[in-house]
């Protein structure tokens, strides 16, 4: 039965209303034939109502026109209309909000595993007294007795070039020319302790000059007594005793690799 036939059948009460595609219109309590109901699938959506034009599903659409026709009151259509386009815009929204955690979540894992406010790119020290990178290298001689005689330092190699950082604070008491060193950098901190870089290509600091922790103050070289580029590091205690710079370091939350 075409749908315009069915249609004076079933509006012939005050209480006329949809309730969806493929269910009867009902009047004073009464059901319609099912012969009276049209499939969904048969129905022509036709053209959008222009106070609707972002309607997205057929089924909507033919339920607007469906109710026009019958000759009711729009506010049903366009409150279909309106629960399509919010039914989309609530599952983009929450596409949005999925992506954003993901990120979040991203973030927070690359934070975790820099050490959050460090600046490791750079290794220079942050107002919250985060490590510093003094360089970067790879340990290729260690503190302690070798064949040839006692190491008082770490050999840290690394290409001609590389900065060399301060560790903490301090005042450079020497800067120039040294005997085996070729050329050498010392610096002594607040707590009397001196460190010492030898072995380097260039110094950019003057004698008296004060440092703070994290200025680049040599660049790693391959001048002295030397088989390689590499910054060769040493640890003096107030009293003159040189100590393993290794543990130092790590007490001080320095990084050299």
């Amino acid at each position: 039965m075409v749908l315009t036939e069915a249609l004076p059948s079933v509006l012939d009460g005050d209480d006329v209303f949809l309730l969806g595609i493929g269910e009867p219109f009902t009047s004073g309590g009464a059901v319609a034939p099912e012969a009276a109901v049209p499939d969904p699938a048969l129905i022509d959506a036709g053209a959008v109502p222009a106070r609707a034009p972002m309607l997205r599903e057929p089924q909507v659409v033919s339920a607007a026109d469906l109710v026009a026709a019958a000759g009711l009151d729009q506010p049903p259509a366009e409150q279909a209309a309106r629960a399509a386009v919010q039914a989309t815009s609530a599952v983009e929204q929450a596409a949005r909000a999925a992506q954003e955690a993901r990120a979040a979540e991203s973030s927070a894992l690359e934070a975790a595993r820099t050490g959050g406010d460090a600046d490791t790119t750079t290794g220079s020290a942050t107002a919250t007294g985060s490590s510093v990178q003094m360089m970067v290298g790879r340990v290729s001689s260690g503190f302690g007795p070798r064949w040839d005689a006692q190491h008082k330092g770490l050999d840290i190699a690394a290409p001609i070039g590389t900065p060399i950082r301060v560790p903490l604070d301090g005042t450079v008491i020497s800067s120039g020319p040294a005997s085996g060193f070729g050329l050498w950098v010392r610096v002594r901190h607040t707590d009397g302790t001196v460190t010492l870089y030898g072995h380097i290509d260039r110094t950019l600091v003057e004698v008296g000059q004060p440092v703070s922790a994290g200025e680049v103050i040599a660049e790693v070289g391959n001048r002295g007594q030397s088989t390689g580029p590499h910054l060769h590091f040493e640890v003096i205690e107030p009293g003159g005793d040189n100590i393993n710079p290794t543990p130092w370091l790590a007490g001080q939350g320095i990084d050299f690799t």
